[in-house]
């Protein structure tokens, strides 16, 4: 069963090194995202699931230990997927996965086993849903951290440049996540996130898949846009 979820952004730029000289930005979102893991961790999970947006549709499950890296942004940073050994081979976590992975080893993760889930854009909703159910139907107490963007069209300098849709998707969508909406998560426009570039629409259904009647409260963390990219951190309790 679902006992708590955590929601961020999957942004590389939450990574300081990777930001450089624009790492106190995100500062905001980074402690947002400390404290949405505070909530996992009070949760004391018998397992913890990483669910992150992908290039691929998936779903495609990386085990504990698997390594990811962020060395195509030019720094030496490496992280790994809690302390299990990496048994994953060459293939290295998408990096929503990866960003997961370091902000797990910034908190100092050890209250749970880890495995990690990409799940990506051209996954259906009801597949996502469906996956979600899977996991919130296993016996053991389960948490989520859920990564993933809301629309890259907030601005014009955003990646997806300006789109008049997405500061009011992106408005429901915080709505959603800080209120535990399930029924809301469900329901998002699969067309229109597409168009406005969110990376977030597959793994935001799983964990409504995943949450399903359990009565949980949600809590709004963190909203905001920098880089007109909008970012989220909430959880669920």
């Amino acid at each position: 069963m679902l006992v708590a979820a955590a929601v961020c952004p999957c942004p590389p730029l939450l990574v300081p090194e990777v930001a450089a000289g624009a790492a106190p930005e995100l500062d905001a979102a980074r402690t947002a995202c400390t404290d949405a893991l505070g909530v996992l961790a009070a949760a004391r999970p018998d397992r913890l699931v990483v669910v992150g947006p992908a290039d691929s549709a998936g779903p495609e499950q990386y085990p504990e230990g698997a390594r990811g890296s962020f060395r195509g942004f030019g720094v030496d940073v490496d992280v790994r997927l809690g302390a299990g050994n990496d048994t994953g081979g060459e293939r290295r976590l998408p990096y929503s996965l990866a960003v997961a992975a370091w902000l797990l080893e910034r908190t100092g993760w050890a209250d749970a086993p880890i495995e990690g889930l990409a799940v990506g854009g051209p996954l259906a909703p009801e597949r996502c849903i469906q996956i979600g159910r899977e996991i919130g139907g296993r016996p053991e107490r389960v948490a989520l951290l859920v990564m993933g963007d809301a629309s890259a069209c907030r601005s014009l300098k955003a990646p997806g440049y300006l789109d008049e849709r997405a500061e009011y998707f992106d408005a429901q969508v915080a709505r959603a996540l800080g209120t535990a909406d399930v029924t809301a998560l469900e329901a998002l426009d699969t067309e229109l996130a597409r168009e406005l570039k969110v990376s977030g629409r597959a793994p935001w259904q799983v964990l409504a898949g995943a949450a399903g009647s359990t009565p949980l409260d949600g809590a709004l963390l963190y909203e905001d846009a920098p880089y007109g990219v909008g970012y989220v951190v909430a959880a669920w309790s």
